[in-house]
């Protein structure tokens, strides 16, 4: 086997374990990322939902002050 040969068979040997390593790091990168993605809809849907009982407490108030502002409305005629 001449050494042109054993230089081409050994970058081709190189080149394959290269690609195959950057494959499995590529999935696993990806998949870290993926898992992110649910952490991070879980964190948002939280947020949304302490947004919602906060304006929805906010609304309770509005509420409770208009009552009582019709309340005294009445009183008063």
């Amino acid at each position: 086997m001449s050494s042109a040969s054993k230089v081409a068979f050994g970058l081709c040997c190189m080149s394959s374990v290269g690609i195959i390593g950057y494959v499995h790091y590529k999935q696993a990168y990806d998949r870290d990322q993926l898992h992110l993605g649910v952490i991070r809809d879980i964190e948002r849907r939280e947020r949304r939902k302490a947004e919602n009982v906060y304006v929805l407490q906010q609304q309770a108030e509005l509420e409770k002050e208009l009552r009582r502002g019709e309340a005294i409305r009445e009183n008063d005629t």
